[in-house]
């Protein structure tokens, strides 16, 4: 072998070498970062944590509170950003004027809860507290309605606009629960017929929303059977009856948002 070829070869086997051992180096200075978290908590009160208690001062009227399941899953889960625009009261029209403007392509999760006002849930429970079982057959029948005709046109405009907004993010649609435990330990309040009804309507959110949700490509928590032996009427309640203040009335208090909400959202988001 002449001097030229060995002086090659040895030349062509350093060189080898050389690539092999900085491989790794260069295969961990070009992995991909972490993608930083975002999320934002979009929604009405059964987002904001209307019952639960222990509010956050400066949402006022939007009473979110410290206890409701998207606080609790950010005080869990550690994300780098965590934006709450959800509101009590609030209506599809609500999310879609005032609540999106957190979102945009880096946004990672985005959870929301939305339909039971625009259904006219609290004037429903109202009247069928105050003016009986025959009218509260007749505001349901009115809410069943609107959820079966007029709902999902709002729930996609909604969904749409989250998704045009914050195409990168995954998306959780919780629903709602039961009120009553059917052939519970309540003696008072509205009749069980009435009851049942109201059970009824919250079974029709169920189907109008999943169903809205799957179609959109997103998730979809169903609360139900987590709030299964502690509806109203339950010996372990998680639903605030008739209250003081009349607000909190109907919606979940802290173990209801623990319990029953962030437990569902915990295994989606």
């Amino acid at each position: 072998m002449t001097l030229r070829r060995l002086a090659a070869r040895t030349a062509a086997a350093l060189l080898a070498i050389g690539v092999t051992a900085l491989a790794p180096a260069a295969a961990a200075a070009g992995e991909t970062p972490t993608a930083a978290s975002a999320y934002v908590a979009l929604g009405d009160s059964y987002s904001s944590g209307n019952g639960a208690g222990d509010y956050d001062e400066s949402s006022g009227d939007c009473r979110r509170s410290r206890a409701a399941y998207p606080a609790l899953w950010a005080a869990a889960n550690g994300p780098d950003t965590f934006d709450n625009t959800s509101c009590s009261g609030a209506t599809t029209d609500d999310v879609l004027a005032g609540q999106l403007a957190p979102l945009d392509a880096g946004t990672t999760l985005v959870s929301i809860s939305i339909g039971g006002n625009d259904a006219g849930f609290g004037s429903t429970m109202q009247t069928c507290v105050l003016s009986g079982t025959s009218a509260c057959l007749s505001a349901i029948e009115t809410a069943n309605q609107y959820i079966a005709d007029t709902l999902p046109g709002e729930l996609d405009a909604v969904y749409g606009a989250i998704r045009s907004a914050a195409p990168n993010a995954q998306v959780v649609v919780l629903g709602y629960p039961r009120m009553y435990e059917l052939g519970g330990s309540c003696l008072f309040g509205i009749s069980e017929e009435s009851r049942a009804a109201v059970n009824g309507a919250s079974d029709n959110l169920h189907t109008t929303i999943s169903k809205r949700a799957a179609d959109h490509g997103f998730a979809y928590g169903d609360v139900r059977p987590a709030f299964t032996g502690h509806e109203i009427c339950s010996d372990d309640e998680w639903l605030h009856s008739v209250t003081l203040p009349v607000g909190d009335s109907y919606h979940p208090n802290a173990a209801g948002q623990s319990g029953g909400y962030y437990s569902v959202f915990e295994t989606l988001a």
